[in-house]
């Protein structure tokens, strides 16, 4: 929806229990002087590569995941079936004229759930022989790419779009500041998880995929003083939440963190840092609902989504948002 502050927001408290339903841009109307609302500016990259096998000359779709170490990525393969170790695969300009060059990537490893380590020849190029990879149930091209990305994204490294950060526009967060709110931004690469089921009948036994995440010196520093104070954290989005929860992990006051995230949230869990969580409306036995249930409860977010389909939310990267009080 454009601008994209007009999709809907339904507002959750946990105090009383009520369900309302706002507009996004009606945001500020629950914002107070003295918040600290804290975004994730990761960035999505063109990780949707095409290439083929270079024995058989077989299609084959990569989607980069993780970089691990110079040319060398996790990503998965489609089909998966017949590239192994040793299979090499030829990336080359996805438009067919030849403009941007060409790589060669070998699977050097095999992972669990399909995931493959390769060898790039050149990881340089990807970013120009690659495409934003959408969500699989968005079926039609962006005319504008830039569509899946947020307003204020400058970090390059996510697959997917921290998605509640897309209903922000300029001219929202010019007067979430004039409010008297502080705008703080950490980072973390969105991968794997955000699109992968839970498949365990025990959620425990599942194991999360680890994230890359940073928060500042001067972040911490911040959120600190906004904790001590009394003053509430709003966190943009589930990410967000598990990069500031992952850091406050290390104790009171919150100190600068840079590292692997694989802080799973389930209900149960106790919030050391977000007070306040703004959210889109996630698939069924995914992570992200998993924390949203932990941080509203069972019922709350049950009673949220029940309304939310009869009263015709959009859901999943394009659809409206909550934020839960």
């Amino acid at each position: 929806m454009e601008p994209r502050d007009q999709s809907r927001l339904m507002v959750l408290n946990r105090r009383d229990g009520s369900i309302r339903h706002r507009r996004f841009y009606n945001i500020i109307d629950y914002l107070q002087d003295g918040d600290v609302l804290v975004f994730n500016d990761s960035r999505v990259i063109p990780a949707r590569l095409i290439g083929k096998k270079v024995d058989s000359g077989g299609r084959v779709e990569v989607l980069l995941l993780r970089r691990l170490d110079a040319n060398v990525w996790e990503a998965l393969a489609k089909p998966g079936k017949g590239v192994g170790i040793g299979t090499r695969i030829e990336i080359a300009d996805v438009s067919g004229n030849g403009k941007e060059g060409e790589v060669l990537a070998e699977v050097t490893e095999l992972k669990d759930d399909g995931i493959k380590v390769m060898n790039f020849t050149d990881e340089a190029l990807l970013l120009k022989l690659g495409k934003i990879p959408l969500p699989p149930y968005i079926r039609t091209p962006l005319a504008n790419p830039e569509r899946y990305q947020t307003v204020y994204a400058r970090i390059d490294g996510s697959v997917a779009a921290p998605t509640a950060g897309l209903h922000f526009t300029p001219q929202l967060l010019h007067r979430v500041k004039d409010k008297g709110v502080r705008c703080l931004f950490v980072t973390l690469h969105v991968s794997l998880d955000t699109f992968r089921p839970v498949r365990e009948d025990d959620p425990l036994k599942h194991t999360i995929y680890k994230e890359y995440g940073v928060v500042s010196e001067e972040v911490a520093k911040e959120l600190s003083h906004a904790k001590a104070e009394g003053r509430r954290v709003i966190c943009v989005g589930t990410t967000t939440v598990r990069i500031m929860e992952a850091a406050a992990q290390g104790g009171n006051p919150l100190q600068p963190f840079e590292g692997w995230v694989d802080l799973f949230i389930l209900p149960g869990y106790e919030f050391r840092m977000t007070d306040v969580l703004v959210t889109n409306f996630h698939l069924p036995k995914s992570t992200l609902l998993m924390l949203v249930t932990a941080f509203a409860g069972k019922e709350l977010i049950m009673r949220a989504y029940e309304t939310a389909i009869a009263e015709r939310y959009r859901f999943y990267s394009f659809g409206d948002a909550m934020v839960i009080l």
